[in-house]
């Protein structure tokens, strides 16, 4: 188990996910990225206004992009809050040696 899959399990099971997924909500829509992709989509369903597009297609087309207009404070400041809630609850993960 990788520490991106170690990290998702914890929070799930501590209820800690519920508020980073809120923090990231919130950050993404106050730095207008969600207003950004949504104009994205709607872009490229415009250019293919002819032909049909899938979501599967959209999805696939839009999430790399998506992904690099994430601003770095936003990425920073959910690293920050990742770390502090593990650093809360540290003693449940043991230090190798």
């Amino acid at each position: 188990m990788n520490v991106s899959n170690t990290v998702d399990q914890y929070t799930t099971m501590s209820g800690d996910r519920s508020i980073i997924k809120d923090l990231i909500f919130n950050r993404l829509t106050e730095c207008g990225w969600r207003d950004e992709v949504r104009l994205l989509c709607r872009n490229i369903l415009l250019e293919k206004s002819g032909n049909s597009v899938s979501v599967e297609q959209l999805i696939s087309e839009t999430t790399p992009k998506a992904h690099t207009l994430v601003p770095d404070a936003v990425k920073k400041e959910l690293l920050l809050k990742i770390r502090t809630i593990l650093a809360e609850h540290e003693s449940m993960f043991p230090k190798k040696l």
